[in-house]
Order: structure tokens, then C-alpha cells, then sequence
């Protein structure tokens, strides 16, 4: 049998109004899903960023060798229609930025991105294993 959460009816209410006062803004911030494959050539990730354009996209390696990926938010804001009015708002819009760790065979170099279909796409390339031959006369003793 599945868990059952049961509200007391005054609870809600109180937390509702202390938690969305001025004093505390109601904020439901999530991070984007990011989807990571990987192939013998590269590793490929996959940063979900529904409706952004690439020019609010900065993908970089920072000063300590991570993989810095940011999508800051610009909403233009819009005069809304005069005879309507949303009952109910929950769209929002955030910044997002984080740094994550690269594997020791990422060429670095030739990072690529792009933004499609709501998709930022980073592709890692892997860097090519030189196999050395060895070629040499083994002394029998």
C-alpha cells in the first residue's frame, strides 16, 4: 500500500502565507534535466532548456578546467490584454549556471555546442589514442 498524505486544513494556509509574504518570496526553481551519452568518439550532453534561444547560452571551460554551462533568462515582460487576467500563474523563468567535472580523455579543444528543438547539445569530443608500436630486437640471454 502506497503512503497517504493527509493536510490538515489550517496548516496549509498558515504556511502559504508565511512562506509567499514579502518577507520570503515564493520561488519554484528546479535545475534543467541533462541527459549525458556516450559513444567511442565523444560524450554528448543534453541540457533540456524548453523556448531558449542561443544567444542566452554560454557554454566555457573555467579557470580550473570544468565545463561551465549557463542559460540566463531574458523575458521580455508584455502588456497583457486588459480583459483577461490569469487566475492562476506558475510559468517562471530562471537562471541557470553550473560547472561540471570533465573526464581526463576530453579534448578540450574542440568542444562543440548548439541549441535545437529546446536542446542545448554539448558535444565532448574524445581525445585520439596514438597507439605506439614497438618494434625492437629482444636480446636472448
Amino acid at each position: 500500500m502506497l503512503p497517504v498524505m493527509i493536510r490538515n486544513s489550517w496548516f496549509p494556509t498558515v504556511f502559504d502565507e508565511f512562506m509567499n509574504s514579502d518577507i520570503m518570496p515564493h520561488n519554484n526553481v528546479t535545475a534543467p534535466a541533462v541527459n549525458v551519452k556516450e559513444n567511442e568518439e565523444a560524450y554528448t550532453m543534453e541540457v533540456a532548456a524548453p523556448g531558449i534561444k542561443k544567444e542566452y547560452c554560454r557554454v566555457h571551460i573555467n579557470e580550473d578546467g570544468n565545463l561551465s554551462v549557463a542559460i540566463e533568462n531574458k523575458m521580455e515582460h508584455k502588456e497583457e490584454d486588459k480583459k483577461q487576467h490569469y487566475l492562476r500563474r506558475e510559468f517562471s523563468f530562471c537562471n541557470y549556471q553550473q560547472n561540471y567535472t570533465l573526464p581526463d580523455d576530453v579534448d578540450k579543444d574542440n568542444i562543440a555546442a548548439k541549441v535545437e528543438h529546446g536542446i542545448l547539445t554539448v558535444t565532448l569530443p574524445k581525445l585520439k589514442k596514438e597507439e605506439v608500436k614497438v618494434n625492437r630486437q629482444i636480446e636472448i640471454k
